[in-house]
């Protein structure tokens, strides 16, 4: 007996902020689980052009074109390209984001509104304006990106932390709005993977011993290891499941004393 409910096959799948990363990661997921068009936007063309060039290479179908997660104008750009070369959209995954550690006190407000306009700003515009698009169909599946940051202090982080508790909130709220109508929303919380963001943090040795120190499995994830929660949520597998945040963590939100 097979069971195919994890395939994507057949599926159109938008990654904002799918370029490089978490992002990049999970959008070679959908590609990988069967979906027919996989289409990771970011700001720069070029990275852009390499993620369409290593979807391409495994036979799926793509689309060229950059987007300012923090533009509505830009994301109705993006969503109406996919539609009018694909028909739909089945899959959206919010990956754009920023982080900058600072201590709070030296938080200027264009700091602030930088981090918040991307990651929780942005977020939102992203749901709503590929949401619209998915209640017109009957049905999609949105997934987010939160973060440990939404549940727990991280240090120096303040900007960030906020704008992913938000994330997390929005989920449930979107979740809760948009069910009925056969939209499901969902997050995945990633622990510490070595990702372009996160990569100067684990640089410094004792913030990296910090961090392993509150791992169980004591070691940094693979963002290929976030690809099984991503696909799950996008498949037809988790069609009763909305307004959850998975945490892949490695244990970390688990570890007690």
């Amino acid at each position: 007996m097979s069971y195919d409910k994890l395939s994507l096959k057949g599926k159109v799948a938008v990654a904002v902020g799918g370029t490089s990363g978490i992002g990049l990661a999970c959008a070679l997921g959908f590609a990988h689980a069967g979906a027919r068009a996989v289409v990771a936007a970011s700001r720069r063309l070029s990275e852009v052009d390499r993620a369409a060039d290593e979807f391409e290479s495994l036979g799926v179908a793509s689309l060229r074109q950059t987007v300012d997660v923090t533009s509505k104008e830009s994301l109705c750009r993006l969503r109406d390209a996919t539609v009018q070369k694909f028909g739909a959209v089945d899959i959206l995954l919010n990956a754009a984001g920023r982080t900058q550690k600072m201590p709070s006190l030296d938080v200027e407000e264009k700091d602030w509104d930088a981090i918040l306009d991307c990651n929780l700003k942005g977020t939102f515009l992203s749901c709503q304006t590929f949401g619209a698009q998915m209640i017109s169909q009957g049905k999609g599946k949105i997934i987010n990106i939160a973060s440990l940051g939404s549940f727990v202090s991280l240090n120096e982080a303040v900007p960030y932390c906020v704008s992913k508790s938000g994330v997390v909130m929005l989920t449930k709220c979107l979740s809760s709005e948009w069910s009925p109508q056969g939209v499901n929303v969902n997050a995945i919380a990633p622990g510490y993977f070595l990702t372009p963001l996160s990569a100067p943090m684990l640089a410094i040795p004792e913030r990296k011993a910090r961090v392993l120190a509150h791992t169980p499995m004591n070691r940094i994830g693979n963002v290929e290891e976030l690809q099984g929660a991503a696909i799950f949520l996008a498949s037809e597998a988790a069609d009763f499941v909305s307004g959850v945040i998975l945490p892949v963590d490695g244990g970390f939100l688990g570890y007690g004393v």
